[in-house]
Order: C-alpha cells, then structure tokens, then sequence
C-alpha cells in the first residue's frame, strides 16, 4: 500500500479514502456500504488516522458525522490528493495503452498461399511488441472493416474506388487452372488456354458477397467471348478444389495456390498473359501509421528479393 510521508507522520492512502468516505456520507454505515467493507474496520482505521495524526477529525457522538475545523481542512486536502492520485492512474494508463500497439490485417483467403505469411513473420520479427490480429474477409467486406476501425490494413483481389480508402496495386498473380487428375487436358504439353476449357463446367468461389473474386474470373470467360456450359457457385477455396477433385468441374486459383497440393487435383498454366488476377493492399485515407510504412517497406523487400514486379 502506498504512504505518504512528512517529517512527523505517516498516512497510508487507504486512510485518506476511508475518511474521505466518511467525511462525504457523514454516515459510518453508509460509507462502510460504499467502500464494501465492514463498520468495525472502518472505525479502526479512522481512529488510527486520528492518532497518527494526533487530532480530533470527527466530533464523537455526533449523528450525522459531523468534522471538527481541523476535520474539514483535511478534508478539503484529502480529496485535492486523491483527485490527484487518481488522475495520475488515468494518465498511467493512458500511457500504457498509447505503447501497446494492436495491427489488424485483413485478407483474402488466397493470399495466404503466396507472401502475405512471410510479410507477417517478418513484420512480427521487426515489431515484436505489436499485437497482430488476422482476420479474414472478403475484397468488398475489408471496406467495411476499414471505415469502421476493425482493420489497419486488407489485403484483397478486387479493384474499386471509395474515396475514404486508399487502394494500392502489389501485383498481378497469374491464375492457373485447377483440373481433376483423369481430366482429358492433362495429357497435353504445355499452358492451356482459356478456350480450351470453354466446354467445362466452371466453379467459381465465393459465392457471396458480391462482387467477388467470382465475378474476376466469370470476367475473364465474358471478355474472352466464353459461356461456360454450367457455372457452380461455392463459398470458399477448399470446397472449389473438393469439387474439382470430385470431377465436377474445373476451376480458376491463383498460381500461389499450387503450393496446396490436394489429392486428385492437378495444375495447369495458362498461355494467355491476361488470365491474372491482382493483389491489392487497401487502408484508409491518409493514414499515417508507421506500421503500414513498414509492412509496405517489408512487401517491397520481399519482391526484389525474389524478383517480383512490384505494381505490375
């Protein structure tokens, strides 16, 4: 416990709240009541507080409480430190919370499979006192997450403007065709092309919320002047290559994506170098923060190191 110290006399701070409490209810049991202890120890201690202080505070007998001249001086100082004390802890505390740093990253299911954990293990290794939180989420819902402050920072595939975010392009990732290990393509040579699947049902993911990384691909088929004979609409990645690997349908996955090596699905390259699809960092307006200096800082190293066209 805390004390505060003079040359004569030594007051621990749980004596100046008792009597504080006292001295402000002019009642024993209602401030007994509002400091959730009993009577007993609560007259104890204001009698010790009297002794030490070798005066009278509170008239005996007296009901209500009523605070003898030397009483409601240290009244008045009690409650000067106190309010004291206490706006020392709210500054304390501030300034606990202002040095624990918390980076939301938002991002897209796919990404996962291409940089964006070595960007993290990096980042986590230079900020090793920064709390990051990974939150998935679709390209369209990130823009939510970010206007209301439950993301810093998303990672997604889906370009459009809002004039509250600012929106980055990383890089175009190539897309590849995920195909069933018996499909009849696999036996040629070389990159397919999107025609040569033209006769195959498509599965696309997700199937909500709109747009999406679904409507990218069906893009790609439209401006090509392609209507796959059936298109099958899933929520996520892994249930596109469960279908795949069931021979349902083929299905268009970023080439990072390969690194998934799932039983029954194999993959193919395409000739086109339009068939791509982009990896956007996306945060708000203006925003400041050095933590998104470095992440970018990190993203940018990790490209020229392994030699990735940065923007393109």
């Amino acid at each position: 416990m805390g004390r505060l110290h003079t040359r004569e006399v030594s007051l621990e701070l749980r004596q100046l709240r008792y009597f504080a409490a006292v001295a402000r209810e002019r009642n024993f049991t209602r401030a007994a009541e509002q400091l959730h202890i009993a009577q007993p120890p609560l007259s104890r201690q204001i009698q010790a507080l009297e002794d030490e202080l070798g005066l009278r505070l509170i008239e005996r007998g007296s009901r209500p409480v009523r605070l003898t001249d030397a009483g409601r001086l240290f009244y008045e100082q009690a409650v000067q430190v106190l309010e004291r004390i206490e706006e020392m802890t709210r500054m304390t505390v501030r300034l606990r919370d202002a040095a624990s740093i918390r980076l939301a990253v938002g991002f897209v299911a796919s990404t996962l499979y291409g940089k964006l954990p070595e960007v993290i293990r990096r980042y986590r290794a230079a900020r090793p006192g920064v709390e990051v939180a990974l939150i998935e989420l679709t390209s369209f819902e990130q823009v939510a997450a970010l206007k209301d402050g439950r993301i810093d920072v998303g990672f997604g595939r889906i370009q459009f403007d809002d004039p509250a975010l600012d929106r980055l392009l990383l890089r175009n990732e190539k897309l590849i065709a995920a195909l069933p290990t018996k499909h009849p393509l696999l036996a040629r040579a070389g990159p397919l092309r999107l025609a040569d699947l033209a006769a195959c049902p498509l599965i696309v993911y997700p199937k909500a919320p709109r747009p999406s990384y679904a409507d990218q691909v069906l893009a790609l088929f439209r401006d090509a002047g392609l209507k796959p004979p059936a298109v099958h609409e899933v929520r996520e990645l892994q249930t596109a290559l469960g279908l795949v690997a069931a021979e349902a349908g083929v299905c268009l996955v970023p080439a990072s994506v390969e690194r998934l090596r799932r039983d029954n699905v194999a993959y193919r390259p395409f000739a086109q170098e339009t068939v791509v699809s982009p990896v956007i960092m996306s945060t708000r307006k203006g925003d400041p923060s050095p933590e998104l200096s470095l992440l970018l800082k990190l993203i940018r190293d990790i490209y020229r190191r392994e030699g990735i066209p940065f923007g393109v």
